[in-house]
């Protein structure tokens, strides 16, 4: 049976000889740095100028945009090591060496998500040391709380196999099995931890009716997720976040036990190996950092209908921000943007809905404004944040999901609250969120507008309708009729609409650009 091997390199990708028979794992490396994985088979192609055997694996997205310059590029097997290709190339019309860091001059591989990061091989003990701290203190509120929390996923893997934090993973996970037996009360129960921690300071970003992410500073000043997933066991079955839907018996999780990770003492199942089975299947054991999991159809919809409704299209929008790592935000304002500045002069408030990568935020604060700017993922707006603090500027940024009656109720009572306290001109700025989000996903972004201006303010509004094609996953064309109608039936006053024509930078799309601004009192 013959071995794969690497025919040819380009910059579309790598070409590979890969005779029938058993799948492998390979690295790729950029000067001798592990960057990228995957499996000869199962991740690539048939290539159609090649020999029968011959298939075609593109450079992932994120790869891509650094691949211009010189690099030694290595191909290898992951499990055994062998090489199938060593060499010097050159790619793109770059003259330099290739460096696949973000703009902080951090290293970033891919990572088991398909996302550019900044994963464990790149980071020393001191690195991580505070997201181990971090690890210990939540287990520790947990168990206060009456949780048996322990490390769950990835870190369970790295913990019980190799004793310390897999180096192509980018986050911690921890993960719980709760004593309640219905869905509603396990959420209820989420929500009170996400409260008791949020009373410590940290800030949690939540996925799910029942899983939640805390972001933790490392001792570089780098952000790191610390993914918590909650479970339940129910008729001898356990349901964990992140796609567990298993038979299991109580005694594999409890009493828990006792694991090493970069030599700290961490609780695990009573069961380990049960629970890592049902996460990574009966190979676990054996290390593949291009493992992609595969879960049940039907348990995958159990998840979605018990927890998972406040997440459309999260996924897509974390991958799309995690590209910009490190990048500030310095384009120029959006029209939107100039015309909200100047409606308010130099003393106004401005809230802006769907901030992204905060660049309209942050230029509003350099103009003088007091600015809070809300999305889906905050992790687009953390550079923006960061050049605004270092500026002295008067800019936050907090997490807004419109799925989330919890969230969106929150934001509308907090803001109607700022707005009667503070007085003076303000704006709420919503441009591109109410075509990038579902039909209830406008009504209660419209709900959430009227809360915040009863008592003054305008919304002022950019959506796509016409011309173009989608920028991202559930953007939509919205008819103006459309957007007056339903604004009109949550009680908004239109004191302006017009239509204009847009072409995108980089291309001859053009489209059409729906703007209107409302207000909510007289």
């Amino acid at each position: 049976m013959g071995q794969p091997r690497v025919d040819a390199v380009d910059d579309a990708g790598l070409r590979l000889g890969v005779p029938p028979g058993e799948d492998v794992v390979v690295d790729v490396l950029l000067d001798e740095r592990r960057i990228w994985s995957f499996w000869v088979q199962r991740d690539t192609g048939p290539d159609p100028d090649g020999p029968a055997d011959a298939r075609l694996v593109a450079w992932p997205a994120p790869l891509r945009t650094f691949l211009s310059g010189h690099t030694r590029l290595t191909v290898a097997e992951h499990v055994s090591g062998r090489v199938l290709h060593d060499a010097e190339r050159r790619f793109g019309t770059g003259e330099e060496r290739i460096a696949v860091v973000n703009e902080a001059g951090k290293p970033l591989g891919i990572d088991k998500s398909g996302r550019m990061a900044q994963t464990f091989d790149t980071r020393s003990a001191e690195h991580v040391g505070p997201l181990l701290d971090a690890v210990e203190e939540v287990l520790r509120a947990l168990r206060e709380a009456g949780i048996e929390a322990f490390v769950a996923y990835g870190t369970l893997l790295g913990a019980v196999r190799e004793q310390r934090l897999i180096g192509h993973d980018s986050d911690a996970d921890l993960g719980y099995v709760s004593r309640h037996t219905h869905p509603v009360d396990v959420v209820r129960e989420s929500f009170a931890l996400q409260r008791r921690l949020t009373d410590m300071g940290y800030t949690v970003v939540r996925y799910s009716g029942a899983a939640f992410r805390i972001d933790v500073r490392e001792a570089d000043g780098s952000w790191r997720g610390l993914d918590l997933f909650g479970g339940y066991l129910d008729a001898g079955r356990l349901f964990l976040m992140g796609e567990v839907g298993v038979p299991f018996e109580p005694e594999w999780v409890f009493p828990l036990g006792e694991a090493t990770l970069e030599g700290r003492s961490v609780p695990v199942p009573a069961r380990p190996e049960k629970l890592l089975e049902a996460m990574y299947g009966p190979s676990w054991r054996v290390p593949d950092p291009a493992y992609q999991f595969s879960t049940p159809p039907w348990v995958q919809r159990a998840l979605n209908g018990w927890f998972r409704g406040t997440r459309v299209h999260r996924e897509a929008w974390e991958r799309r921000y995690s590209t910009a790592e490190g990048r500030r935000p310095e384009q120029e304002p959006s029209e939107l943007a100039r015309a909200v500045a100047a409606s308010l002069g130099s003393d106004g408030r401005v809230v802006d809905l769907g901030a992204g990568n905060g660049r309209d935020a942050l230029w509003l604060a350099r103009q003088g404004l007091e600015v809070t700017a809300y999305d889906f993922v905050v992790r687009g707006a953390t550079e923006a944040r960061a050049a605004a603090q270092a500026e002295g500027l008067r800019l936050d940024v907090e997490p807004l999901n419109l799925h989330e009656w919890r969230s969106v109720l929150a934001v509308g009572a907090t803001e109607a609250r700022r707005g009667a306290a503070r007085g003076g001109p303000r704006a709420l700025m919503a441009r591109h969120l109410a075509d990038s989000t579902t039909a209830g996903g406008r009504d209660v972004l419209w709900r959430l507008c009227s809360m915040a201006l009863r008592s003054g303010g305008q919304l002022h509004l950019e959506h796509w309708v016409r011309g173009g094609s989608a920028e991202h996953p559930g953007h939509r064309r919205l008819s103006p009729a459309l957007v007056r109608r339903e604004l009109e039936a949550r009680g908004a006053r239109i004191v302006h609409e017009e239509k204009y024509e847009r072409t995108t930078v980089d291309s001859d799309d053009t489209r059409t650009i729906g703007r209107v601004v409302a207000q909510w009192h007289d």
